[in-house]
C-alpha cells in the first residue's frame, strides 16, 4: 500500500464522481482537535497540504480527483487547507474544489504571502483570495520568511481591520530557525509552520517550547519528508505495540507521533489520493501516544 504513494493517479471521471458521493457506512466520528492559543477556536489536528499534489494545472481529470480528495477531507471532519502562491496551480485547484464542493462548512483557509516585493504583497494576497473564492482569510503566513518585516506589517494591519483571523510565520527544512526563534520572541505572531516529523526533530529543543511559552500555534509541515519517510520504512514491520498508539500503518504512526506533541496544533500531510486521505485523519482518532510512547516510537525508527 506505502508503495502506490509514489504513483499518479490518474482515475477515470467515474471513479472520482463515485469518491464524491457520500459514505454510506455509519457515521464517521470527529477527529481529536486541539485549540488554537490565541483564541481557544478548536481546530483538527489533521489539516490538508497542497504542496505538489495540487499542482495539476487545468487538468480536468486530476482537477476533478484534487477535488474529490477535498470532499474527503471535509466528510471525514477536517477543515483546515494550506496553500501558498509558490504552489503553482494549486491555489486554482483549491477554489474548483471549493465552488464544486458548494464551500463546506469548516473551512479554515491557511495561505501565504511570497514576494520579495513588500509593496506587490497585497496584491498577491488579493490574487490568492480570487483564486480561492473566498471573502477573507482564516491565516495568512509569511512564506519561507521572505521580507517578512513588512509583510508582517501588512498581515498585522488586514488583522486589525478585520480582514484576516489570524497572522503567522513559515519555514521548511530545517532553515533559519534562530530567525524564526527571533519573531516568535518579538512579534505578536498566532501561528508558526515548521518542519516536524519522527526523523526532523531539530524544533523540539527551542522552536516548539518557545511556542509553549509565548501561545502560538504551531503548523507541522512535511509530516512524510514528501514520501521519503514511508518509502523508508514500508519493508519494514509496525511494532508490536504500534497499537498502544492508535496506530494501524506507518502513515498514522507517524502523524500520531507529530500531533501528540503538546505544542503542536496541526499536520499537513498532502496527498492525491482519496484512501490515502482516509487513513490519515484516522490518526486524528482513536488513542494518542502519551510522552513515553512518543520515545519509543522514535528509538523504534531510529534503529531501523
Amino acid at each position: 500500500m506505502l508503495a502506490s504513494r509514489r504513483e499518479v493517479l490518474r482515475a477515470g471521471v467515474a471513479a472520482t464522481a463515485l469518491a464524491l458521493l457520500p459514505r454510506t457506512s455509519a457515521a464517521v466520528a470527529a477527529p481529536f482537535t486541539k485549540r488554537i492559543p490565541a483564541t481557544g477556536e478548536a481546530m483538527p489536528v489533521i489539516g490538508l497540504g497542497s504542496w505538489i499534489t495540487f499542482n495539476v494545472g487545468e487538468d480536468p481529470v486530476l482537477r476533478d480527483e484534487c477535488a474529490a480528495v477535498m470532499a474527503a477531507y471535509f466528510e471525514e471532519g477536517g477543515g483546515m487547507i494550506d496553500c501558498s502562491p509558490m504552489y503553482g496551480s494549486s491555489q486554482a485547484t483549491i477554489g474548483y474544489g471549493l465552488r464544486k464542493l458548494g464551500y463546506p462548512r469548516g473551512l479554515f483557509s491557511a495561505e501565504k504571502v511570497w514576494t520579495s516585493s513588500a509593496a506587490n504583497g497585497p496584491r498577491q494576497i488579493e490574487e490568492t483570495r480570487a483564486y480561492w473564492g473566498v471573502e477573507r482569510f482564516d491565516l495568512l503566513q509569511v512564506h519561507n520568511l521572505v521580507a517578512w518585516e513588512r509583510h508582517l506589517d501588512t498581515l498585522f494591519a488586514m488583522k486589525a481591520e478585520g480582514r484576516l483571523r489570524y497572522v503567522g510565520i513559515t519555514t521548511s527544512e530545517g532553515r533559519r530557525h534562530g530567525e524564526i526563534e527571533k519573531i516568535m520572541q518579538t512579534q505578536s505572531i498566532d501561528f508558526v509552520q515548521v518542519t516536524y516529523n519522527l526523523l526532523d526533530r531539530e524544533v523540539e529543543e527551542r522552536i516548539l517550547p518557545l511556542a509553549l511559552e509565548r501561545d502560538i500555534a504551531v503548523i507541522a509541515n512535511r509530516p512524510f519528508r514528501r514520501g521519503a519517510l514511508l518509502r523508508e520504512l514500508e519493508g519494514s514491520p509496525l511494532p508490536p505495540w504500534a497499537a498502544e498508539a492508535g496506530a494501524s500503518s506507518w502513515p498514522q504512526f507517524a502523524l500520531k507521533f507529530i500531533v501528540s506533541h503538546p505544542a503542536v496544533t496541526c499536520a499537513i500531510p498532502a496527498t492525491t489520493r482519496v484512501d490515502h486521505l482516509r487513513e490519515n485523519m484516522a490518526a486524528a482518532r482513536d488513542v494518542m501516544p502519551d510522552e513515553g510512547l512518543r520515545g519509543r516510537m522514535v528509538d523504534y525508527v531510529r534503529q531501523l
